[in-house]
């Protein structure tokens, strides 16, 4: 059985990306729309969101080849134990809880915006993982920049990260779905042409 390609291994995970971005665009719904939003509600959102999306990427590591299994296995660890960290400090601060998220989002920028390079010169859709990961790092930045802003500014500036990144991660998705459709038939069409004959040997 021959090992996937660093672009197959990613067309053939594109479920994860669209359900990181499922996950990333409720998170952010939940925290615009949320009444009274609380900084115990939020932790709590927070560290569900963090988990899922571990989770996904961990599932979709075990699932894929060389070629992009490391950045979802680091992905997904890092987001399973940011989760952990919210669930079972509750009485976390608003400080700590903003380092922890900023630290979170800058590794999570990294990995994305080092995937979306290695892959720069075989999809035309990079710029989303790029912008995603580039995104992530400025919110993670702004965070431990600008520790001591509100918690309204908080959790508005984490909603709407949300909400662009993951509409942006579902796009990339999408198309990283529509290019192994593309290669699956491709390989279909191969399969059932027949193989080319040699010179047919000449009577004596």
């Amino acid at each position: 059985m021959e090992t996937p390609t660093a672009l197959e291994s990613l067309t053939r995970n594109w479920w994860v990306y669209v359900l990181h971005g499922v996950a990333a665009v409720l998170f952010g719904i939940a925290a615009f729309v949320w009444p009274g939003l609380t900084l115990f509600v939020l932790v709590a959102l927070y560290g569900a969101y963090a988990i899922v999306e571990g989770a996904i990427s961990l599932v979709g590591a075990f699932r894929s080849g060389e070629g992009f299994r490391w950045s979802l296995l680091l992905w997904g660890l890092l987001g399973i134990a940011a989760g952990i960290v919210a669930f079972v400090w509750p009485g976390i601060t608003a400080l700590a809880l903003v380092y922890v998220i900023a630290v979170w989002a800058i590794v999570k920028g990294i990995v994305q915006i080092a995937v979306a390079v290695r892959v720069r010169r075989e999809i035309k859709g990079e710029w989303l993982l790029g912008l995603v990961g580039l995104l992530s790092v400025a919110v993670g930045v702004l965070l431990a920049a600008f520790p001591g802003a509100g918690a309204l500014s908080l959790v508005w500036l984490i909603g709407a990260y949300a909400l662009v990144a993951g509409v942006a991660t579902m796009a990339l998705g999408l198309r990283l779905r529509r290019m192994d459709r593309i290669t699956v038939q491709t390989a279909e069409r191969a399969a059932r042409e027949p193989a080319p004959r040699g010179p047919t040997p000449a009577s004596g």
